[in-house]
């Protein structure tokens, strides 16, 4: 097993994160340089995580200490830039924050660069780690529910912040099939000035190439399942199957009702985020890289193009509630870069909900 050199852009609090995860794995990946915009931010985090390199300029990083690796945990308005870097330099992986981009062009673009530089490139959606969704793909693809009818996922948090989550997991749990139409309904412009821009609800529904209906709900009327003082966890991925169904959600919690549970059923609940959060996930998510850096057939479960369809399902979802109609799949990239902006001019405001 090989020992890749990272270098990363960001030490925000995710950013924290990531270095966390690099240095959990200490056998296959050694962080040798941290980038980030302000001395003073980069110097204090490199002291904490005993990092020697710093670098206030991304691109001399790159150029001097030619990593394997390349993390950036920054704007979604800067991802297409480091990637554009990374395809420069000759980065061989690459490991960004969702949503991977703003627009479907800068999006595709993006997988695009990936591809044709041979770089192997992972979005964070790292809640496929947690135990409870560990759970729910057992539940899920031993058939224990039976065959897959349909999922509904729902997040609270807005569709750019946890939807591009939950649509990533709702296709991991149904084993990469891809959609071939979807429609949707989308309202309230307040999220659209957020730099995770989106529309402040969406509801949607995606016919998978193998039959599987899903359907998702974000935002502020989604339904709450943990109660609203966890926002940010909030989140929850059920699935039907003709035997019964299965669910998990972001903050440990998970529950079936299946052939083997004989009518019972069966329930259980994790360490709570916070603590997967910072010692259970990242190290899991970002040693997975390390192996398919190693071996071609080992592709990671968050890699570029199945988040770029997750992308895209949501796009047309939004871009069918602007045209009124059912959008069919793969879209056109063309005819979706002004979507966000569509929504911006047209969207009313949300009026103030009844008590």
């Amino acid at each position: 097993m090989k020992r890749y050199r990272v270098a990363q852009v960001g030490v925000g609090a995710r950013g924290g994160r990531h270095i966390e995860g690099f240095l959990r794995n200490p056998d296959r990946f050694e962080l040798v340089a941290l980038s980030a915009k302000t001395r003073d931010n980069i110097d204090l985090v490199a002291k904490e995580y005993g990092i020697a390199n710093t670098y206030t300029d991304a691109e001399q990083m790159l150029k001097e200490m030619q990593p394997d690796v390349l993390c950036f945990v920054t704007p979604p308005s800067v991802r297409l830039e480091m990637v554009e870097l990374a395809a420069k330099y000759g980065v061989k992986g690459l490991a960004f924050e969702k949503p991977m981009a703003t627009s479907l062009r800068e999006a595709k673009t993006i997988t695009d660069l990936c591809v044709k530089n041979g770089i192997k490139a992972i979005v964070s959606h790292q809640q496929k780690y947690l135990p409870s969704m560990q759970k729910l793909k057992e539940f899920v693809w031993s058939g224990d529910i039976g065959d897959v009818v349909n999922m509904h996922a729902t997040t609270w948090a807005w569709l750019s912040q946890l939807g591009t989550h939950f649509m990533d997991y709702s296709m991991w749990i149904n084993q990469g099939a891809k959609a071939k139409w979807v429609v949707g309904h989308v309202h309230g412009k307040t999220k659209l000035s957020d730099s995770h821009p989106a529309p402040d609800y969406i509801l949607g529904e995606a016919c998978f190439t193998n039959g599987v209906r899903g359907y998702i709900e974000c935002g502020y009327i989604a339904p709450s399942h943990t109660g609203r003082e966890n926002f940010w966890l909030d989140n929850r991925l059920m699935v039907h199957g003709t035997h019964g169904y299965a669910w998990a959600e972001t903050d440990g919690r998970w529950a079936a009702f299946t052939k083997s549970s004989k009518g019972e059923l069966l329930s259980g609940i994790g360490d709570p985020w916070k603590v997967q959060e910072r010692e259970g996930l990242q190290a899991p998510y970002l040693r997975d890289l390390a192996d398919w850096l190693d071996d071609d057939s080992k592709v990671h479960p968050c890699n570029v193009e199945i988040s770029y369809h997750g992308y895209e399902i949501l796009e047309g979802l939004c871009l069918s509630a602007l045209n009124q109609t059912r959008i069919d799949l793969p879209l056109d990239t063309a005819e979706c870069d002004d979507t966000f902006e569509r929504m911006r001019r047209i969207l009313p405001d949300v009026p103030p909900m009844r008590e």
